[in-house]
């Protein structure tokens, strides 16, 4: 994201008292030039290749390195005033953020599927208070939330995490400031030294984070105070370098090469941020480093022309809009790419709207009186500038919340699910509107809410939850496995309710039960919690295990028993232990409920073939060491029909993306669970 920070001119109001002071910042027009840049690249990069460039990266140290100026000369005369500062930064960055964000909400409710908007609604207000990165940091350790499609405000991230460093940095080098005068130390010195203390530790842990996980990494803002830190040591340190012209031209055109090509080479979006970050951040430290060169075969040339300073002008409301403008005509469009001439529109309207923001909305609110008549008046326009997104944003959520709302029961005649594939179906009437709810298709996850978990000893990440019971229960089982044994909780909790069952519930997202890491192959925490999870639930010793018998049930792939699940199936075995091995569901790769809601319940785009999905005959019933304590399950004729697997069965909607059922199809399922378990195990 790349605002444009007040020490960039000598006309700011903050250099304004050490004007005459040689001190001073000069006007360094390739600094829009770079941002320009920068924000190109972003948007081509998104637009055209699907693909980050690190961008992203440039803008951070472009803010370290004339916040860290700025505050490093306003320390030297003796005073930061925070008030004023953070004051003319609310100026500066609610206007557009909170104008595109309005629009955002907006066009939302005017566009995006209805299976999208509470995604939407917790991003707006998580970007409307400065913590997007925190928001989508927790998605990607969050499992289920990690299915979420991209959201049209995501790109706020990087404006969260510069938020964040405007408020802490002043802060910062306010408290180095007073140590090294307490100290009697030099500023330039003690400060230099905290920034390289900071760029080491933080580079160190960026790097550990993006080996061990990377999605967090991206936005952890722990992982990015280097890129900040390396600005701010250039800001420092720039005016003791002195380099002969040609090899500032040189470094302008290799840092100019390398932010080019850096999106290229690079794939940013699963290495950074780590030590590849350097990259860009290097290369935007060798175009600051060559600065004005006076050559004519100089980068800065380019950079400094009008045409690059008016697109640095605009850099920051470009940013803001270009994202949202290519996922609304994605979505308008239903396409998954833009091409050349969809992207060449996608951009012209970004560009267009960022003039028009640029225009009416950042210059006029900078150069206004607005908040300027008392000493807190900036504060107050970023509240009342804040308010009108937040109070429209509620709404729209509490509105999005009473229509989510729904029941289904199982003597339900509109929407009897499962039950209308049973042998002895039980039709649709067909008035039934489908459930559940478009809105409501993401949350609809199975579960059982008023369980009581612990931690297990034998392994950090191993949680097991058990369903309360009336006195002492008539069968315990367990659930073990990953997310599509999860989806049957919604099946076992009637039948827990019912027969006084007490079900104990052992997941982990992508880690199905078994001796191997089927999903994940190697990997040394799906191994080490099923490891776990075998000895717990042989120390239990239940009356029933209950898990996957097959994985892979997907277009392009091959049905398969994997050996690790046979080979954990005959651990349990051994303490005689009685295992039901239910078919895993069909996975379509793409959501039959999002295809439902945009092209109807009938569109054949919506379903497959049964043959791209499930094998003829299930590949269980050809492994040969299958252990005598197993019995298998098979649901797959109430997935799919003889010839085709549809998204909506007895007017339920059956998928909530592109593999996980509904807790509501699931709930239809149940008395079909029930039929099927009792026979198997001879309850």
């Amino acid at each position: 994201m790349p605002p444009r920070p007040a020490a960039d001119t000598t006309t700011d109001a903050e250099a304004g008292s050490a004007a005459a002071s040689a001190q001073v910042r000069k006007y360094r027009p390739e600094l829009q030039g770079l941002r320009a840049l920068a924000a190109a690249l972003v948007v081509v990069y998104h637009v055209w290749l699907g693909r980050i460039s690190g961008g992203v990266d440039v803008f951070f140290l472009v803010s370290g390195f004339l916040i860290t100026g700025q505050l490093f000369r306003a320390a030297g005369r003796g005073r930061i005033g925070f008030r004023p500062m953070w004051g003319r930064m609310i100026k500066r960055l609610f206007p557009a953020a909170l104008t595109v964000l309005l629009a955002v909400v907006g066009l939302s409710i005017l566009l995006l599927p209805q299976d999208r908007w509470f995604q939407t609604i917790k991003e707006v207000f998580a970007s409307a208070l400065y913590v997007e990165n925190w928001r989508l940091a927790a998605d990607s350790v969050d499992y289920f939330a990690q299915h979420n499609t991209a959201s049209v405000v995501q790109h706020y991230w990087s404006l969260s995490i510069q938020g964040q460093f405007y408020v802490v940095w002043p802060l910062l080098v306010a408290v180095v400031a007073f140590a090294a005068v307490r100290l009697r130390r030099s500023l330039r010195a003690t400060l230099a030294g905290t920034l390289a203390a900071l760029f080491a530790v933080s580079l160190a842990y960026s790097i550990h984070l993006t080996a061990v996980n990377q999605p967090l990494a991206y936005f952890h803002s722990l992982t990015r105070v280097w890129e900040f830190a390396l600005g701010g040591l250039l800001a420092l340190g720039i005016d003791a370098i002195v380099l002969p012209r040609w090899s500032r031209v040189l470094a302008g055109w290799l840092g100019v090469a390398g932010l080019v090509v850096c999106g290229i080479v690079l794939d940013v979006g699963s290495v950074f941020p780590g030590y590849a970050a350097l990259w860009p951040t290097v290369a935007a430290a060798l175009v600051i480093l060559a600065g004005a060169t006076g050559s004519r075969a100089g980068a800065d040339r380019i950079l400094a022309s009008r045409p690059f300073e008016y697109l640095g002008n605009l850099s920051y409301s470009l940013y803001l809009w270009h994202w949202p403008v290519l996922l609304f005509y994605l979505v308008a469009r239903h396409r998954e790419e833009v091409g050349l001439p969809g992207g060449a529109f996608v951009i012209a309207v970004s560009v267009g709207l960022a003039a028009l923001t640029y225009h009416l909305v950042e210059n006029p609110v900078r150069a206004s009186a607005v908040g300027t008549r008392s000493r807190w008046g900036a504060y107050g326009f970023g509240v009342a500038a804040l308010l009108p997104v937040l109070l429209i944003a509620g709404t729209w959520q509490v509105v999005s919340t009473k229509k989510a709302d729904f029941t289904i029961a199982l003597d339900d005649d509109q929407h009897p699910g499962a039950l209308a594939r049973a042998p002895e179906p039980k039709r649709a009437a067909p008035s039934g509107n489908l459930v559940p709810p478009m809105i409501a298709v993401p949350n609809d996850w199975g579960g059982i809410a008023d369980a009581d978990c612990v931690k297990s000893r034998r392994n950090a990440e191993l949680e097991m939850c058990t369903s309360k019971t009336t006195g002492t229960p008539a069968k315990r089982i367990v659930a073990v496995g990953d997310s599509h044994i999860q989806q049957y909780l919604a099946a076992l909790k009637p039948l827990a309710q019912q027969h006084n069952y007490q079900i104990t519930f052992m997941l982990k997202g992508a880690c199905p039960f078994s001796t191997t890491a089927d999903a994940m192959p190697g990997d040394p925490g799906c191994l080490a919690w099923n490891a776990a999870a075998e000895q717990e639930i042989v120390a239990m010793h239940p009356d029933a295990v209950f898990t996957l018998s097959t994985r892979d049930v997907r277009p392009g792939l091959t049905e398969q028993t994997p050996q690790g699940f046979i080979d954990q199936w005959k651990n349990l075995g051994q303490a005689g232990i009685p295992v039901v091995a239910v078919r895993d569901n069909p996975r379509f790769g793409f959501s039959p409920s999002a295809c439902v809601e945009a092209k109807g319940i009938k569109s054949p785009d919506c379903s497959l073939p049964r043959a791209q999905l499930l094998a003829p005959a299930p590949p269980y019933e050809k492994a040969a060491d299958v252990p005598s304590n197993v019995s298998f399950l098979d649901f797959s004729d109430y997935f799919c029909g003889r010839t085709v697997c549809r998204p909506v069965v007895g007017n339920v909607l059956v998928y909530l993306d592109g593999n996980h059922v509904t807790a509501s199809f699931m709930t239809t399922l149940a008395p079909i669970v029930d039929k099927a378990m009792t026979a198997a195990l001879n309850w």
